[in-house]
């Protein structure tokens, strides 16, 4: 039976390299009165440049990434990582402006000041408002001298492609600010601040959710910075590095998350001095084969360096060979993958 069985896989028909080999067709047009902002694709396919398309063999053909703007599940979900919390949303920060600015005045905090470039808006004195306080979770009854509260809210271009960000920080402050605080700078938070910022962003997100059919956009937003966060940089049709515009906790977290997403065994890890250690073998010497039933999963082996440096500002992320390590170097391909599920 075990002959027949393994003589039978013969007959099925491997479809595993039409993925590479299919020729590329023509891209659809819309009629210039066409919205192109209303059209996307049902099911997104990644691209693939046809200098990569050579180099490919079925076993290590691209799994398609997670293309969250597209098949995001929940549209609003709250995210955190690395000290931070936010709400992910599928949508772009020019129509989410106006609906954070109404939230804010809605809910007693008011608007002090704000910064459409910045993507920033700083609240008055929360200490004042009786329905900011209960928003806030302030005592009704405070004694002796009550801390000064201030909220900001940032809205920002998202990680992930086609999304946007939500936070919102609630602070101390010694006096009534006459102007925009800046953002960076109160990346420490407390278990109770952060506590805070969900609350306000479960409730924000409830309110969206109810006013999804009456989105508007704002003018005043256009120029929000829509830089992405995260880019891949290439030489010679070659990935070469991958830049994030982030905190180097934030940075860290992401790589992470995507490792972990894209089934890359880390073997060592250490984040004070930037290294992830991680398996990147093609799967076929990662896996025991037919006889994986009787047999322990092999153990993962060092073979990649994903590395981490800070440089004007930003974070680096690069992957070299391990130094023992001497089959094929797959370090641009290593790349290229972390790229897809960070971005």
């Amino acid at each position: 039976m075990l002959v027949l069985a393994i003589s039978g896989c013969s007959f099925i028909d491997d479809r595993s390299e039409r993925y590479v080999d299919a020729p590329e067709g023509e891209p659809l047009t819309l009629p210039e009165t066409a919205d192109e902002g209303k059209f996307a694709p049902v099911m997104p396919i990644r691209e693939i440049s046809a200098a990569d398309s050579g180099r490919m063999y079925p076993e290590s053909i691209p799994n398609p990434p997670d293309m969250t703007s597209d098949i995001l599940d929940e549209n609003y979900v709250i995210e955190e990582l690395g000290g931070q919390v936010w709400l992910l949303v599928n949508d772009v920060p020019g129509r989410l402006w106006p609906a954070v600015t109404a939230y804010m005045n809605e809910n007693g905090l008011g608007v002090a000041y704000d910064s459409p470039q910045l993507g920033l808006l700083q609240s008055e004195l929360a200490n004042f408002s009786k329905q900011a306080r209960e928003l806030l979770d302030l005592p009704d009854n405070p004694v002796g001298e009550e801390a000064k509260i201030v909220v900001q809210a940032r809205i920002a271009p998202g990680v992930r492609r086609k999304t946007s960000e939500i936070q919102f920080r609630a602070f101390e402050v010694e006096d009534d600010p006459d102007q925009l605080l800046p953002w960076r700078g109160r990346d420490e938070r407390t278990r109770e601040q952060l506590e805070t910022s969900k609350r306000l962003l479960n409730d924000l997100a409830e309110q969206l959710r109810n006013r999804e059919d009456s989105k508007s956009y704002s003018r005043a937003a256009l120029g929000m910075v829509s830089e992405p966060l995260v880019r891949l940089v290439s030489d010679n049709q070659t990935p070469q590095r991958i830049v994030m515009d982030l905190d180097y906790g934030r940075a860290w977290s992401e790589v992470r998350r995507s490792l972990d997403e894209a089934g890359i065994p880390v073997v060592d890890l250490n984040r004070d001095e930037g290294y992830f250690f991680v398996d990147f073998r093609p799967e076929s010497e990662r896996e025991s084969g037919w006889f994986s039933w009787f047999s322990d999963d092999l153990e993962p082996e060092h073979t990649f360096d994903v590395r981490l440096d800070e440089s004007g500002g930003e974070i680096v992320v690069t992957v070299a060979r391990a130094e023992d390590y001497s089959d094929d170097d797959r370090s641009a391909e290593l790349l290229t993958e972390l790229f897809e599920y960070l971005y």
